[in-house]
């Protein structure tokens, strides 16, 4: 074989590898952050399975939760609620529930995790809204009943919130508003209370099982779902979700946004987290700038925080809106 045809097949094998890497790699990003991708794998019943089989399951936990729900459900019976929907600047419409106190400017926006949907929040909607707070639930893009391409790991999201916050800004000019994340919500949170510009009428952040950084959470969760290596899957897809969705792994770093806000943050955490390890909450609580406490639950799961200990959970809370507010 000449050299000219053995450079030729070389080249040709290399075509084929790039090839099938890059469609690889379109198709991990699709199977971790397109929803509509993933029910054909099933992959959020998979995904559910898995982050129940990682929780904790003790008694008081179960029963805790359970009390907590029905009196949700009982809430729900007779708490007055709309529907609203917002339009982003790329096209999609976000949907949230809307539960208004009727009196006074405070507000809450409660921010889900990810594959997660606006009802998960309404425990939490419930508990403001006897403290007095007019509510806004939304359901971030692409999950839930909002439209959109990829989960945003917080970064689309930030920007989303804005929507959220000119829609009560239209209804109460004064308002004072509380950011109440889980999880990937909660990292939403931390990124809006860092961004340049942040609105005035935040005056408090509740960051409850924050990730620091979602590049680190998507290495982290291809070796965990997948069982690959994070190099070099995790630049790659970054790559690909660039040219495909518009923004950067990279850029969902709530790990940065805490050392440029001001805004005070209550953190969150279970010890026992077995999906986001505790440890990013004291980094994020070691790194932030602003007025700040932490709240470490022993014997919590991942967001099990309030079904843990209920009492500490809100009461920390309550006494720490009561401090800032």
């Amino acid at each position: 074989m000449g050299r000219r045809k053995r450079v030729s097949v070389a080249f040709t094998v290399l075509a084929a590898v790039f090839a099938l890497y890059t469609v690889f790699v379109y198709f991990l990003v699709s199977a971790c952050l397109v929803p509509s991708f993933m029910d054909k794998l099933n992959a959020f019943e998979d995904i559910t399975r898995k982050c129940y089989s990682e929780q904790v399951q003790t008694a008081d936990i179960k029963e805790n939760r359970s009390q907590l729900l029905a009196g949700t459900r009982e809430w729900l019976e007779t708490a007055k609620r709309n529907r609203v929907q917002v339009e982003t600047e790329d096209g999609y419409r976000l949907t949230a529930e809307e539960f208004p106190s009727g009196t006074g400017d405070k507000w809450v926006i409660l921010l889900h995790g990810y594959t997660g949907w606006k009802e998960e929040m309404y425990q939490f909607a419930c508990w403001y809204q006897q403290q007095g707070y007019s509510v806004l639930a939304p359901d971030l893009r692409c999950q839930g009943e909002s439209e959109g391409d990829f989960i945003g790991m917080g970064w689309t999201d930030h920007f989303d919130c804005a929507l959220w916050i000119d829609h009560i800004l239209e209804q109460s000019p004064d308002a004072d508003i509380v950011l109440h994340g889980q999880s990937m919500g909660a990292a939403t949170a931390l990124l809006v209370a860092g961004a340049p510009g942040v609105s005035e009428h935040i005056r408090v952040v509740v960051s409850d099982s924050a990730y620091t950084e979602a590049y680190a959470m998507f290495g982290d969760k291809i070796g965990e779902w997948f069982h690959l290596p994070a190099a070099p899957f995790v630049d790659s897809a970054c790559v690909m979700l660039r040219l495909r969705g518009g923004y950067n792994l990279k850029d969902a770093s709530p790990l940065k946004a805490v050392v440029n806000s001001d805004i005070p943050t209550l953190f969150i955490h279970g010890d026992e987290d077995r999906m986001i390890d505790v440890a990013m909450s004291y980094e994020l609580y070691e790194a932030a700038a602003c007025e700040k406490e932490l709240l470490i639950v022993e014997g919590a799961g991942h967001a099990q925080a309030q079904d843990k200990d209920p009492e500490a959970y809100y009461g920390r809370i309550g006494e720490f809106l009561e401090r800032y507010l």
